[in-house]
């Protein structure tokens, strides 16, 4: 539930090159696609991506919603909160599909090149690449965009850490050579980095809060901004990449709005008077009983539930373990058993979610039963570096079913709090050693989950555990998190069917102090930073699948979080004018195929 800021790269795909004949090179053949494993699914010919409707009208205004605020339109920087779709102006040297996993197609890149040994990348930009200004984008925009990015920001620091070096072998061929090792998803991170133009940026601060506008390369620019309240992005009608097959049937609406609501329930009632036209719910109360209203009942909104195969990956309450207070890894497994799924679910959920069990849920990457064969090898280097129930349990959260189940669960919260070192005193539970009580804060950025923590307090209460809530606004809650300036608090790793690199700025101990960083727990540990190695130096569908499962059984008995939840469908409600394709595919919503059946309307559906 958590917004993941616009242009951060984070877990997507691992890579090696795969894909279909073209010039042989120095550098090995000149493909027009990655893939992990065989060849891309769609070949060099392809006109269009499955999943798109290569007859969708274009034109018309869209208007989306937002929570919070913004004040900076550069979404590449530490500083300040970027504006909703501020990465919509750019393009990137390759880009992905959304119904198969490990695989990337040339956007900026016209093709790519790599020898037998994987220890450099390629690519060969088009010649008909412009940014909106209309200068050619070259390779040198390519160095440029690399090295600002990788010194002003961590996440790229550490994403595009095994790359050695950035060459710009001529006006439109780019290579990049990687260090030593065995990170076998380089060509596709590579890949994957937004391109910023060199040009416009030099002499400005790229790392200060910006409100003029950018210049980009991408389908669309921005038209016009009200600090803070709202953006607009106008479709860019001389795209240089309109008619690129990975562009086909895409990009279709002819202006984005984004408009600003303080918070949810607000944003909710601005839909249902029809200020704006697509919502996708989080929130499964509100999908029971916030739609029942004469738009959904007469078809003039669609409310559906859409199925996919996306990953969830892990949501739940954090551990800041650089707190003393969460030093203790039985104290933090206590506190886990104070949490009531099972009531929150039926509660206040109408029963709409599965407990996470996983740091790579609903994938086959997650852990299951205890582990054997290669997983098994990883590991036992590991006994006595990890908790022992890596070895001996399949790691399920706390659960209150059966009878009398949260009662029975308080009861091992406590004997795990004794064991801990810690007592109750005057009603109030201490750490014996220092006198200190057992009180921490959870920080929220949102009034909507006060609902699920405030009764996870209340059972604290009864284990003589003080905690609170302090809800606060998006910029605070950003600055805060930044600096790890929290106890506690509510996050959400986005996982892919192919993790790598990215788990580094998740789980390394060299990112536990880092600003900025996603090692939002504070995990400092040799072992799993041996095991991100392992999946970093992955080399086939097994090992990796081992590396990963792995990993995930040392981060779960390592309680670093207290599980929430997860769905198997994306839930959306839309205005009838926005029509999509029938094919959904199966890892993205895919909204850049979506268009609109009034391509020429100004704005959004009408109210009620």
């Amino acid at each position: 539930m958590r917004r993941v800021a616009a242009g951060l790269l984070i877990g997507l795909i691992a890579a090696a090159v795969a894909g279909t004949a073209g010039a042989q090179t120095q550098q090995g053949m000149a493909r027009h696609g990655m893939a992990l494993y065989g060849e891309p699914k769609y070949g060099p010919d392809f006109r269009h991506f499955d999943y798109v409707n290569p007859d969708a009208p274009k034109g018309g205004k869209v208007t989306l919603q937002a929570i919070g605020s913004f004040d900076t339109l550069n979404p590449f920087t530490l500083r300040g909160v970027p504006a909703a779709g501020a990465a919509l102006i750019y393009d990137t040297l390759m880009t992905g599909s959304a119904d198969e996993p490990f695989t990337e197609y040339g956007l900026l890149a016209e093709s790519v090149e790599m020898p037998e040994d994987r220890s450099s990348i390629t690519f060969n930009l088009r010649s008909g690449a412009r940014w909106h200004d209309g200068k050619p984008v070259t390779a040198e925009d390519v160095v440029f965009s690399f090295t600002i990015l990788t010194e002003s920001h961590p996440f790229y620091r550490s994403y595009y850490g095994a790359v050695d070096k950035v060459e710009a072998e001529g006006e439109r061929r780019v290579r990049f050579t990687f260090k030593p090792g065995d990170n076998r998803e380089l060509p596709m991170i590579v890949g994957q980095l937004p391109v910023l133009p060199k040009h416009y940026w030099e002499g400005k601060d790229f790392q200060s809060t910006t409100l003029e506008p950018p210049l980009g390369s991408g389908p669309y620019r921005i038209a016009s901004f009200d600090p803070g309240r709202g953006i607009t992005y106008e479709r860019v009608a001389d795209y240089w990449g309109r008619d690129l097959p990975v562009n086909v049937g895409r990009n279709n609406f002819g202006s984005m709005a984004y408009e600003y609501y303080r918070d949810a329930s607000v944003a909710l009632q601005a839909f249902r008077g029809g200020l704006y036209d697509f919502r996708q719910e989080n929130v499964a109360k509100t999908w029971a009983t916030g739609y029942d209203f004469d738009a959904v009942r007469d078809g003039r909104v669609v409310k559906e539930e859409i199925a996919n195969e996306v990953p969830a990956g892990m949501q739940g309450f954090v551990f800041n373990t650089r707190r003393p207070v969460f030093a203790n890894p039985k104290v933090r497994q206590a506190i886990a058993y104070a949490f009531d799924f099972e009531w929150t679910n039926q509660t206040l959920f109408y029963g709409a979610y599965k407990r996470t069990e996983s740091y790579f849920e609903n994938s086959p990457l997650q852990s299951r039963d205890l582990p054997q064969g290669r997983e098994l090898a990883i590991l036992e280097p590991l006994r006595g570096k990890v908790p022992a129930e890596v070895f001996e349990k399949t790691y399920h959260p706390p659960s209150t079913e059966g009878q009398n189940g949260l009662r029975r669960n308080l009861l091992e919260a406590k004997r795990l709090l004794d064991e801990a070192g810690t007592d109750v005193r005057n009603g109030v539970r201490v750490d014996v050693a220092t006198g200190k009580p057992l009180d921490f804060e959870i920080l929220l950025d949102s009034p909507t989950f006060e609902r699920v923590t405030l009764p996870f307090i209340e059972n604290l209460k009864r284990l003589g555990i003080r905690a609170s809530i302090r809800t606060v606004d998006t910029t605070q809650y950003e600055n805060r998190t930044r600096d790890f300036d929290f106890d506690m608090v509510v996050h959400v790793w986005p996982q892919s069917l192919s993790p790598g690199n990215e788990q580094t700025g998740y789980w390394g101990s060299a990112f536990a102090d880092r600003p900025g960083s996603q090692n939002m727990a504070g995990v400092r540990s040799e072992a799993v930073d041996h095991l991100i190695g392992e999946i970093v130096r992955a080399n086939s569908q097994e090992d990796l699948k081992a590396a990963v499962s792995a990993l995930d059984r040392v981060l779960l008995w390592n309680h670093y979080v207290v599980p929430h939840w997860y769905s198997g469908v994306y839930r959306v409600a839309y205005w009838s004018r926005l029509k999509r394709p029938d094919t959904v595919p199966p890892y993205s919503i895919s909204f850049d195929a979506w268009w609109l059946s009034d391509a020429s309307s100004a704005g959004p559906g009408k109210a009620p």
